[in-house]
């Protein structure tokens, strides 16, 4: 299994934070009951929603996203939740509640990309290839892909 590495020093004052990095949805769901904030960040701009995908934990990120977290948060680097996900289950989940899996971070890279470098396992290249190649060939693609633009300037060159 490979996720990024999340254990930031600072995030162990943020109880949802590190609920979503233990994987302790009882947690997460009193403070979401209780108005903590779904969309609060750590100190590289992560949102719970990203932590939870990059632990592959999909029953947090619905109850997240149940509790309006941002699907289309990025990090200060440029990354979805998707970006840093390496799970099956939770790429299915965030695709199919509407994030696009050719977004690119601020390097240019997409979530396949990412997770080609990660060492990510074969079953998840694979579903990402798949979506990729669906986007490509405009299945649910809205007007501004942006893998579509990048391989367009890439063509004119």
């Amino acid at each position: 299994m490979a996720f990024v590495l999340i254990n930031d020093s600072s995030q162990t004052s943020v109880p949802l934070l590190q609920s979503c990095i233990d994987g302790d949805l009882p947690f997460a769901k009193r403070l979401l009951e209780t108005g903590c904030d779904p969309n609060i960040r750590d100190n590289r701009g992560r949102t719970g929603l990203h932590l939870a995908a990059a632990r592959g934990n999909v029953d947090i990120c619905r109850l997240l996203h149940k509790f309006g977290a941002d699907l289309l948060a990025t990090d200060y680097q440029g990354n979805t939740a998707l970006h840093l996900c390496g799970h099956v289950d939770t790429i299915q989940f965030l695709v199919s509640n509407g994030l696009k899996i050719d977004i690119c971070n601020h390097d240019g890279s997409t979530p396949l990309v990412l997770a080609k470098r990660r060492g990510v396992n074969k079953d998840v290249i694979c579903l990402l290839k798949g979506l990729e190649e669906q986007e490509v060939k405009g299945f649910n693609r809205g007007p501004h892909s942006k893998l579509e633009t990048m391989q367009m300037a890439q063509s004119e060159r």
